[in-house]
Order: C-alpha cells, then structure tokens, then sequence
C-alpha cells in the first residue's frame, strides 16, 4: 500500500491514473463553479454594498456572504482528496441570545466568511489558467493517440506551396500518422504533471484563503499549549527538585546525623573514661564503631536514592531487580531485557518503583506487589499495582504529589487509581526523545 501526502505523487501507475482522474475532474469542473461564485458574488457584493443605506443591502450582503460559505464548504470538500488530506472546516462566528437581526447579521462581522467570498470572486484566475492547461493537454494527447482512427475522415488538400518537397518527404498517410502520434505521445506524456500542477496550483489558492486564517491560529494555539506544557514540565520539576531536597535533608536530619551526634558523645565520654576504666571506654568505643557502620549503611541508602550506582553502571532492569530484592513486601517483578535508555528516562522510571514501593511498604498493608515495564514505540510503561488498602491520590499533600512532579518534569503522565475499598494501581507514562 503506497501512502500519498499532500502535494506527492503517487509511486504506482493504478495511483497515478486515480490520481489523473482526480486531478482533472477538480479542474474542469472548478472552471463552471469559479464562473457562478464570480458573478453571484459580485453581483451580490455590488448591490449589496450600494443598497446598504436603505438598509435592504444588508439581507443581501448576509445571502451572499452564506452562498459564498456554501461554496467554500463545497471547495472544502473537494480539494482534499487533490492534497491527499483531509482539510478541517473553520468554525463560523456565531452570535446567540442577542436578538433575531443581531444574529442574522452576524456574518457580516465574521472574517472566515469574508475569505469565503474573497475566494469565490478571485478563483476564477487559476481556474481559468488550470482550465487551459488541462483541456489542451487532454485535447492533445486524445487528438494525437487517436489520429489513425480518424485520419481517413479528415479532407487533406493539396501542398500547393511546395512545403513538403522543402522539407524532404512526401506527403503520404504513414507521415501524417507518425507525425500526430509524436505529439499524442509527448501531450499524453507529460499530461499527468501538467494536470497535477493545475489541480494543486488551484487547491493551493483556495486553501490559503479558505483555511489560512484557521491553519494560522491553530499553530499559534499550539505554539501557546507547547508553551504551557513546557512552563508546567518547569514548574513540576523546580517542585520535585524542591520536595527531594526537603525529603533528603529530613531523612539527614533524622537519621545519620542524630547518629554523628550520638557517636560524638560517645566518643567524648570513651577519651574521659581510658585512664580511669579502660573496659568501659572500649566497650564505648566498639558501640561507636557499631554506630558508624549503621551510619555508613544509612548514607548509602540515602546516596542510592541521589544517585544509584547500579543504575548508572547496569541499567534499569538491574536496578529494578536490586530495588525488588530490599522491598519488605514481595515483588513480583516482570521487567524484559532493556537497551540502555536515555539517563533522564531510567532514573525517573526508578524513582516510579522505588517511591512506590516505599508507599506500599509504609501505608497499604498489602501481602504482594506488582511491577511491569514494558517497552512501546513511544516511550516507557511502568506499572505498579498492590492488593493493600488503597486510597492513594496525587492530590498536594498526599505522598505520590512529589512523584508527579517528577513524572510531569520528565514530559510524562502519572494515573493512580486506588479505591477506597482496596488495591492501588501506579502507572507512569514517560516519553522517549526522538
């Protein structure tokens, strides 16, 4: 199956035949169209704008302006299967709850409809010019392919200027044919792209002055929704930078250093102690050194959630495997072989896992966890679901806000769906870069 994108031409001979009957039916048939909206509108502009005073111009003025919409929607229609596309209707301005003669008028105000008849009053240049091309094109190649079928019904009078003699041959029907068929076949030749260049020399025009306006403000939509989203993914990300350094100086605070003060203590109480009794200040010392391990096993929890090493140095499935492994709860993990993802997409898909399952942990009382990662052509799918007591959200203020911050700040989506009567599904949708 050959795919067509507008303006291309198709690849296969079935194609370019379809596309030639398309091409030319557009043409000829735009030709009669463009002659009726010329005068019509015209005629209706004219004398609706010279009777606007007496106020029966303006009905007018509103009859054409809704022929012209008409034709337009018409035209629409038409140029889509010549461009390989669909082309979308603008929305028409609309005036409700402010009176019968307010609402009729309301075209009046209405810049599409404007266009619309714009384009009915100036289609005529390139359809005529389309018009021309095409009918000759197709008078020629018919005329000249055609030529020995007819030839013999043709009067053929006598060369009584002595024109074939100067040009050395005779003139005899073999000639006569062989010279027609030269131009059928060079017409019938090149009839195929001088038809497409009409069909999309007029769709081009009627498309830039029937959907221009729309196509330009959709783009600038676009570009402001483009805007938005990248201010929010901002947003989101300076608010989990944010909520991991909060989380982060609280887990110091609670944990390595009460232990770095404690160990400070005793160590000061163990330097008192050596001359007066030894036992005791060794018996001091070992449960510093006891202190100082746990520490040390704290500090590498606590730099395993900055940075993990095993993620950096054998990838996520590694990584999701070790985290699985330390979970208090059991893990059914289901994580097909990866490739090496982009940093940013691996780290933000582990903190999913580990901060879920950290939840689940804490919070749900659940008896089993599931954790999926599936590969698409898109991006990353990563799934956790338990069977504990559910009720998690991603509203602030609840423990998965923060995740979503994060997930948002890496162009993601988070979906949490957690009933009051149990079981929670986490599932992280996150993008890779192209």
């Amino acid at each position: 199956m050959t795919t067509t994108y507008a303006g291309a031409a198709p690849t296969h001979r079935g194609g370019r035949l379809r596309q030639l009957g398309i091409d030319t039916q557009y043409v000829l048939l735009g030709f009669p169209l463009a002659l009726i909206t010329l005068v019509v509108g015209l005629t209706g502009f004219s004398l609706g704008v010279g009777l606007a005073v007496l106020w029966v111009g303006l009905p007018l003025l509103v009859g054409t302006l809704m022929f012209a919409r008409g034709f337009a929607v018409t035209e629409r229609a038409r140029i889509g299967p010549v461009l390989g596309q669909r082309v979308p209707h603008p929305p028409y301005k609309k005036v409700r709850g402010q009176g019968a003669f307010r609402r009729t008028l309301a075209p009046l105000t209405d810049t599409q409809s404007w266009l619309d008849l714009l384009h009915g009053i100036l289609r005529l240049v390139p359809s005529v010019l389309g018009f021309c091309f095409v009918l000759v094109w197709w008078a020629g190649a018919l005329a000249g392919l055609f030529y020995p079928l007819y030839d013999w019904a043709l009067p053929h009078p006598p060369d009584n200027y002595g024109l074939h003699e100067l040009l050395g041959f005779q003139d005899t029907m073999g000639v006569r044919i062989l010279f027609n068929l030269s131009f059928g076949i060079f017409f019938a030749g090149t009839l195929y792209w001088v038809a497409r260049g009409a069909a999309l020399m007029e769709a081009y025009f009627a498309k830039a002055l029937l959907n221009g306006a729309y196509d330009l403000r959709m783009q600038v939509a676009a570009a402001e929704q483009a805007r938005d989203l990248a201010q929010q993914q901002k947003a989101a990300a300076v608010s989990a930078e944010a909520v991991a350094l909060r989380k982060l100086e609280r887990d110091i605070h609670d944990g390595p250093q009460q232990r770095l003060v404690r160990l400070a203590m005793d160590l000061g109480r163990a330097e008192q102690q050596f001359a007066d009794d030894p036992e005791r200040a060794r018996a001091i010392v070992a449960e510093a050194l006891s202190q100082t391990r746990e520490t040390l096993d704290e500090l590498r929890a606590l730099s395993r959630g900055i940075a993990p090493p095993i993620l950096v140095d054998r990838g996520l499935q590694a990584a999701l495997t070790a985290l699985a492994g330390r979970c208090t709860v059991p893990v059914d993990l289901d994580t097909p072989p990866l490739e090496r993802l982009d940093p940013a997409v691996e780290s933000t898909a582990y903190f999913v896992v580990a901060e879920a399952l950290t939840n689940v942990a804490k919070h749900s009382h659940a008896n089993e966890v599931q954790v999926s990662v599936q590969r698409i052509a898109t991006g990353l799918i990563v799934t956790v679901s338990d069977d504990g007591v559910g009720g998690a959200s991603l509203a602030k203020g609840h423990g998965l806000a923060g995740l979503d911050d994060r997930v948002r700040a890496a162009g993601g989506v988070l979906a949490v769906d957690s009933p009051a009567d149990g079981g929670t599904r986490l599932t992280a949708a996150l993008p890779l870069p192209l």
